[in-house]
């Protein structure tokens, strides 16, 4: 009997050839000969890369046999996600190969600080003995801020704390008793930066978060305080980081990431790096032996899983099992109504119901809780989010859920439902279903209000006490700021005489603009909708 075909693109440890077995015909090409690359494909029911080899439509075209894309590491860029889908192959990585790693360089990062390490070692090696310029300050009893207490964030912290340092964190998205669990104090935002003398960001990279960290927050900062960024390059304000840095409002920063990489001439990122008070790595958070082996071995016992047909951990695009061709087109849908429901919610999220009802009772519809959970995650967890390690992201967040199966669903033929407890206490509902023969998603249903809403990319959440004019107050507000309202959505009046507004507008609404609509409006809940398409 014929092996399986493995290719690898680019060198790999040797473990990952042990890992892979006897059971494959493994074979090695340069990923970066795009030439031998796809005649070596042709024959592939499986490729590890790195990250030099580009797999694209092009490379995907090249390869008809071929099953999964084995990315040695956390980040895809160099896979086309969306064109290995469409073609059948799954894409596996290695989401946590690299989180120790990550987690000891944040800490080297900020001993390099505390201790001027760096510096020293530059000074002394060019002859001088200075002693008194370096001197430094002890990390205990010192207040250490997390932002982000993802499993990289969790990590920082258990290392800290061994220095008997005071832990506190920032994360809209975790639970007091999680934090409680870690050994963490959580506070707002602007507290943590105001309290801590080190301060570590732990976020990933989206249009809210991309420079959270800016000139407003290093005002607040203690003067003597430094900032470490080794998860992505951009969450900080780098000209407002550069001015802070020189004008003596922050002591220092630690940064292994940039807004450029490597930082071009001119750049806000290579001014950076010529600041004696700044300690600088060239993205070297995966770059240990270590990490490079647990990501080899990682993906290769996710390939030998996908090539003997079982379900893969690691796997980004499949949610593993069969899935009925009735039930797929509600995963976009309930995956979808995650991002509104993450979106809407005032506080963390503590119980979440999953209900299906309609004619989906009676099929298996397991998959839609994972599409929910990789929903509520996706624009809030800092690593990959996929239909497998999502549950992974609730369980680390304390976070329970159910999935409920009904048949009766007298309004529509089917309707998914989440239903959330949150941490202060209320209740958020979010409905969707998908409408006629062209199956469009739509949310039907926020808290109680009744509407009917085709999901695009943009929406804007209002709701308010209902009266003449409302509509001609934001109206006026996005018209002058050229943005177009797609479609309104005006549920009827609640008991209370408050109205349910749901805005489809053609851009994202700046926040300022948002703010004054707000106060105009008089609204009691006011949300900008930012849909991210899988």
């Amino acid at each position: 009997m014929t092996k399986p075909v493995v290719l690898i693109a680019e060198a790999l440890s040797p473990a990952t050839i042990d890992a892979l077995g006897p059971d494959f015909d493994v074979r090695h090409v340069d990923g970066t000969d795009r030439t031998a690359l796809f005649a070596q494909l042709a024959e592939a029911d499986a490729v590890l890369v790195r990250s030099a080899t580009q797999i694209d439509a092009e490379a995907l075209a090249a390869a008809p046999s071929l099953k999964v894309i084995a990315r040695a590491g956390v980040g895809l860029d160099n896979v086309d996600i969306k064109a290995a889908t469409a073609a059948g192959v799954m894409v596996v990585n290695a989401p946590t190969s690299n989180i120790v790693s990550a987690a000891e360089l944040t800490v080297g990062h900020i001993l390099s600080l505390a201790r001027h390490i760096p510096a020293a070692h530059a000074s002394l090696a060019a002859g001088a003995w200075k002693r008194s310029s370096f001197t430094g300050t002890e990390l205990f009893e010192k207040t250490v801020g997390i932002i982000g207490l993802g499993r990289i964030g969790a990590l920082v912290a258990a290392r800290v704390q061994g220095f008997d340092t005071r832990v506190v964190a920032y994360d809209p998205y975790i639970t007091s008793a999680r934090a409680q669990q870690l050994g963490v104090e959580l506070l707002s935002l602007d507290d943590l930066v105001a309290q801590s003398d080190f301060i570590s960001i732990h976020m990933p990279k989206t249009p809210e978060t991309t420079g959270m960290i800016g000139a407003a927050e290093f005002a607040r900062m203690k003067p003597t305080a430094s900032v470490i960024n080794v998860a992505r390059g951009g969450l900080i304000d780098e000209e407002a980081l550069y001015t802070a840095l020189t004008t003596g409002v922050i002591a220092g920063a630690g940064l292994d990431v940039f807004t450029s990489e490597p930082p071009l001439e001119g750049s806000s990122a290579r001014k950076l790096l010529d600041l004696p008070n700044v300690v600088v790595t060239p993205h070297l958070g995966a770059s240990t032996d270590e990490a490079q082996e647990k990501a080899g071995v990682s993906v290769a016992r996710s390939v030998k899983l996908a090539l003997e047909g079982d379900l893969v951990p690691d796997a980004v695009n499949v949610a593993g099992g069969v899935i009925d061709p009735f039930v797929r087109p509600g995963i976009a849908l309930v995956e979808k109504l995650g991002q509104f429901f993450t979106a809407l919610a005032p506080s963390a999220l503590t119980n979440l119901d999953i209900e299906v009802r309609g004619e989906l009772a009676s099929y298996d519809v397991s998959v839609y809780r994972l599409a929910a959970l990789k929903g509520i995650f996706t624009n809030i967890a800092s690593e990959n989010v996929s239909y497998v390690n999502a549950p992974l992201f609730a369980e680390q967040r304390g976070i329970e859920t159910r999935l409920i199966v009904e048949s009766e669903s007298p309004m529509y033929r089917n309707i998914t439902i989440l239903r959330g407890s949150l941490a202060d206490g209320t209740q958020l509902t979010v409905a969707g279903t998908l409408a006629g023969t062209r199956m469009v998603p739509k949310v039907v249903g926020i808290d109680g209000y009744e509407i009917e809403l085709a999901i695009a990319s943009h929406h804007v959440v209002m709701r308010y006490a209902d009266r003449p004019g409302i509509v001609a107050i934001y109206g006026r507000r996005l018209g002058d700021a050229s943005i177009n309202i797609e479609s309104l959505q005006v549920s009827v009046p609640d008991a209370s005489g408050r109205a349910l507004s749901v805005l489809t507008v053609d851009k994202p609404v700046p926040d300022e603009i948002l703010e004054e609509m707000r106060a105009e409006v008089g609204a009691d809940l006011f949300r900008q909708i930012e849909i991210t398409e899988a």
